[in-house]
């Protein structure tokens, strides 16, 4: 018993930190759109000036720059669920600033059975793994591909990204216990709700499959 009280409240301090990160990393996102908004007159007004001076030069470069950070806060993917939209363009963002190749397409109901946080941690740790492998890469060799949608009455996601040649046996993380831990965390997740997980690693590439019932 002892046992498990402890297992329960080690579990509970992980999800607790973990959802922290996650709003942590949204709300930094949204603080640079939020930024961007607020200075888009400021942007406005300095391209008028020079225009009004003949340095259209300066306003290419200037076009040119905008659209550069703009890309880096500009949302990734629209699933139709917003806490879904969140995790999911906060960690995509995040492989951009990496120089990961990201290639995601997902569609999913605005209202889940499945809770926000179990959503969150299966989603952000497949990412985060994901993430890393790629970083075994060169920036021209690294990619992300993402998919979801509903297929029935469950919710279908598949992850691929290209990895080092590392093995990790049984498909964990070689990174440490923390993270051998989330992993440990998703497969429980999947098993609470009846759902099923199917992992494959082959000609450098490593890929998720996981059907969630709705």
């Amino acid at each position: 018993m002892l046992f498990d009280r402890l297992l329960a409240k080690k579990v509970a301090s992980f999800e607790s930190e973990l959802l922290q990160k996650y709003y942590a990393e949204v709300e930094n996102m949204y603080d640079k759109m939020r930024g961007w908004r607020h200075d888009y007159r400021h942007h406005i007004q300095t391209m008028k000036v020079h225009m009004a001076n003949g340095e259209y030069g300066e306003v290419c470069s200037y076009l040119d720059m905008l659209d550069n950070d703009l890309t880096n806060v500009e949302t990734v993917v629209k699933t139709g669920n917003r806490m879904a939209d969140a995790i999911l363009n906060s960690k995509l963002s995040l492989a951009a600033q990496k120089e990961i190749t990201v290639k995601a397409e997902a569609k999913i109901p605005v209202s889940l059975s499945v809770s926000e946080l179990d959503l969150c941690i299966v989603i952000g740790n497949l990412l985060d793994n994901a993430i890393e492998a790629c970083m075994e890469l060169p920036p021209a060799g690294r990619l992300i591909r993402l998919y979801m949608e509903m297929k029935g009455n469950y919710l279908y996601l598949v992850m691929t990204n290209t990895a080092g040649g590392r093995k990790k046996s049984g498909f964990r993380t070689t990174k440490g216990e923390g993270h051998g831990f989330g992993i440990a965390r998703v497969d429980a997740i999947i098993k609470k709700y009846g759902g099923y997980v199917t992992r494959a690693s082959e000609d450098g590439a490593f890929s998720t499959e996981v059907l969630l019932p709705m």
